[in-house]
């Protein structure tokens, strides 16, 4: 089923991997436009956003599961242009953003049916598609999985992160009262108090462990997030409190090193890890289904919205990937095509 007013090309502009290595390695080619399946909708992408897990990609050590695009992107917002016959959630012209397997560095991407949601209320196409990957994973690993609860402290590392500024934001909203994050600059400690946190800690210059002691009362936090991973696991084992809960979500800094484990045993500590990408359909739409219900409500009040630190063309990926991994930034990344009604 196709909108009628607009004709969908048979070719597109992507980005490509041209071989695992840096930024350079992203380089804007032609592909053949996706076609939809029974129960995916086509989406006419105006924008996408630039996460971690694509830098995992492009350096070659985060493969796309089974199926999936090889072109990297993991959301994306945008207009629908065509409905798989199976479809009955949504129609040509519908606004959307959407979570995916790969795929959406490119003018246009097909998602199932099942991690399509309509833009909630109040935010830009921008902002939408700065959202779906970011704030999943959120509240995977901090609500579903760290259970956390109205009260607890918690300490977010990459506080300015696209994760770390919506964990910071999700947990303040759900009545965390000891909220620290780990930050490297002056600009990321402003913003990251600003958006809800009660101390930033500098990592180059101070030592989160000690300052987490300090700020605890020498209790311990009760969950911590973490893209890290490295040395920053034994330090997280040091830094958690009695029946603390460790959720793993990335590890930018590779295998863990020089790991005691009595920490874990005698704080009875709980370490989880987990990746969103390869999960079914089934267990991403239950996760859009609690954001609809305990998210949406504060993105329409205006007290959660996606952080967008930079918006470039589509073209530009390889310049956004540079800033990603220069580290200054202050929440997402996100590529603009020229379907984008802003251009």
């Amino acid at each position: 089923m196709s909108n009628a007013s607009f004709h969908t090309p048979a070719v597109m502009t992507a980005i490509e991997i041209t071989h695992p290595g840096g930024p350079d390695v992203l380089v804007p080619t032609k592909r053949p436009v996706p076609q939809p399946a029974a129960d995916e909708v086509l989406i006419r992408v105006y924008a996408a956003g630039v996460n971690g897990p694509d830098v995992l990609q492009r350096k070659g050590l985060y493969h796309p599961p089974p199926g999936a695009s090889d072109i990297p992107g993991l959301e994306v917002s945008g207009e629908v242009v065509e409905v798989g016959s199976a479809v009955h959630s949504f129609r040509t012209g519908d606004l959307v953003c959407a979570l995916l397997t790969g795929g959406g560095y490119a003018e246009y991407a097909v998602a199932n049916q099942a991690v399509v949601m309509k833009v909630p209320d109040g935010l830009s196409m921008i902002e939408a598609a700065a959202m779906p990957e970011t704030f999943m994973t959120v509240w995977l690993n901090l609500v579903q999985r760290g259970q956390l609860q109205a009260g607890d402290s918690v300490l977010i590392h990459g506080g300015a992160s696209g994760i770390g500024t919506t964990a910071t934001m999700i947990a303040k909203a759900m009545g965390a009262s000891n909220i620290m994050t780990t930050i490297s600059s002056d600009a990321q400690r402003e913003a990251s108090l600003r958006l809800g946190a009660d101390h930033a800690i500098n990592y180059r210059k101070e030592d989160f462990v000690a300052k987490v002691e300090e700020f605890t009362a020498n209790k311990g936090v009760d969950i911590i997030l973490d893209i890290i991973g490295g040395d920053y696991v034994a330090r997280n084992f040091a830094a958690a409190g009695m029946n603390g809960r460790i959720l793993q979500i990335s590890a930018l800094q590779g295998p863990a090193k020089d790991l005691n484990l009595w920490p874990m045993m005698t704080k009875r500590l709980v370490h989880l890890g987990s990746t969103l990408r390869p999960r079914p359909n089934e267990e991403k739409a239950a996760i859009i289904a609690e954001l609809e219900k305990h998210v949406w409500p504060f993105i329409k009040s205006g007290q959660i919205k996606p952080q967008v630190y930079k918006t470039l063309p589509l073209e530009n990926a390889r310049e956004a990937h540079e800033m990603l991994d220069a580290g200054g930034h202050i929440g997402k990344i996100v590529l603009t095509t020229a379907a984008n009604p802003t251009h």
